[in-house]
């Protein structure tokens, strides 16, 4: 496969580097392969409720996604067939290890698969894997993998509710229009300078102003001080700047924080709109003012201080132009989780990152055929890089 041997690091496996105790490298040997299965979509639920953007359950749609096999690998591919009654299309599932990649880099090998399917017009650059492009006179290793325990057991981590949610909401030009309008009318009635305000920073502020008014519905809401965290790609703000195809992590948080009681205020009146706002454009501006290595340290201990707090509201995730499907010109679509039972981070066992595209009503690539044709259900298969 052409992506596959042009981010041959995804074929490589996580191993303890060799004379070290607790540094872990990616290590690629000629020859490894990426995993890929091919299956058949069973199940009793009517596809197309999985493919919607009503909240829908996540244990239905995570089937669809490959476990990373063992043994260190990063990258997992899966394509499930769907039968007739959904358009006889398939559904492409990738898992990839966030220890090789962020997920700038992560789309980025997915939109050079999607061009060699699709085999016309000019494919995305290749990526540049070279890790002596970054200068780290700090020791960044250790600030994210600090030394394990000594006595080697595995870390805990929250389990996903069973009955945990999936919705998507879309935010249209016109949407986010009026959320900037609002905002200006609640800093021009209050004591608030209005905020240097992106669709970025409307449809964040909206979200997090809507999820603490949902939460303020519901018992056992408390605290004084809420936190939203957001990540801040740095490859260009890195000295020297790093090129935009590099391949690996080279993200930091950004960290709005605010009074709980102020979010919490009606939306009429915009208050809660407005601080939500406010905070995420002076979180952002904070992690981009300052070269990010100089201040990586003390970000990553307070997002853990946070995080072990359980302060931090969910990030959701946005698509705009890196997503999958469009919510037209100046839209942006955003995928949120409802926690039913309790709250927590959700965090993956195996360190990985899913994600799930849907290609119904024949609109199948021909590669993709090639590759499903006269394959069983359940089949495994590998990719060479």
């Amino acid at each position: 496969m052409h992506a596959v041997r042009a981010f041959y690091p995804l074929a490589g496996r996580l191993r303890l580097t060799p004379g070290t105790a607790n540094h872990y490298e990616l290590h690629y040997r000629p020859g490894d392969a990426v995993a890929f299965a091919v299956a058949e979509y069973d199940g009793e639920q009517d596809f197309e409720s999985l493919a919607a953007d009503d909240p829908r359950e996540v244990a239905a749609i995570a089937p669809l996604a490959p476990p990373l096999p063992a043994g260190g690998a990063v990258l997992a591919l899966q394509v499930t067939l769907l039968p007739a009654r959904a358009g006889r299309g398939l559904a492409l599932g990738v898992t990839v290890h966030h220890a090789a990649c962020d997920g700038a880099g992560s789309t980025h090998f997915l939109h050079t698969w999607a061009a060699a399917c699709v085999g016309t017009g000019t494919p995305p650059p290749p990526p540049v894997i070279d890790r002596t492009l970054i200068s780290d006179t700090r020791g960044l290793y250790d600030v994210f993998c600090p030394p394990a325990s000594s006595t080697g057991a595995e870390v805990g981590f929250v389990p996903m509710p069973k009955d945990q949610l999936l919705a998507t909401f879309t935010l249209s030009r016109a949407h986010l229009q009026r959320i900037k309008d609002a905002l200006a009318a609640a800093a021009h009635g209050g004591a608030l300078p209005p905020p240097r305000c992106t669709s970025l920073v409307a449809a964040l502020g909206f979200v997090w102003s809507c999820y603490h008014q949902a939460k303020l519905l519901r018992a056992g809401a408390g605290g004084d001080q809420t936190y939203f965290l957001l990540s801040v790609d740095h490859r260009s703000r890195l000295n020297p700047p790093l090129p935009a195809e590099y391949l690996g992590n080279c993200v930091a948080a950004a960290i709005a924080a605010a009074p709980r009681t102020e979010l919490e205020e009606a939306s009429v009146s915009g208050g809660g709109l407005l601080t939500a706002c406010a905070a995420i454009a002076a979180g952002i501006e904070d992690a981009v003012s300052v070269l990010a290595t100089e201040t990586m340290d003390q970000r990553m201990e307070r997002v853990g201080e946070l995080a072990d707090g359980g302060r931090v509201a969910e990030v959701p995730r946005v698509r705009s132009e890196h997503g999958v499907r469009q919510a037209g010109e100046g839209g942006r679509r955003v995928s949120g989780e409802d926690r039913r039972r309790r709250g927590g981070r959700r965090r993956r066992r195996d360190g990985g990152r899913r994600g799930v595209a849907a290609c119904r009503h024949g609109r199948v690539p021909e590669e993709l055929r090639r590759c499903c044709r006269g394959v069983g259900h359940g089949h495994r298969s590998s990719v060479t890089a």
